[in-house]
């Protein structure tokens, strides 16, 4: 299993022939690989994977996983040191 985070890019560039963008998530940039998705353009969102950028998606599409990253944070942020548990112990 791969997770992927969205982040929308702000800057394209080629460095060494490999084509190459910034990527803006939620304020943090990072530089990733563009190679995967040649096709992206300013202002577009990606999937990234390991500093590959490995799909395009539409805003509509990132809204929806960013709404819902919001949710997973609210609710681990409600359940408190309960919610941390390592893998296979159950809560009280």
């Amino acid at each position: 299993m791969c997770l992927a985070i969205p982040g929308k890019l702000v800057e394209k560039y080629e460095d060494a022939e490999l084509a190459m963008g910034k990527i803006d998530f939620n304020g943090s940039i990072s530089e990733v690989c563009l190679a995967y998705v040649p096709e992206v353009e300013l202002g577009q969102y990606v999937y990234v994977h390991a500093g590959f950028a490995i799909n395009v998606l539409d805003e509509e599409e990132a809204k929806q996983v960013f709404a819902v990253w919001k949710e997973f944070e609210e609710r681990i942020q409600d359940a408190g040191d309960d919610a941390i548990q390592p893998l296979g112990v159950q809560g009280n």
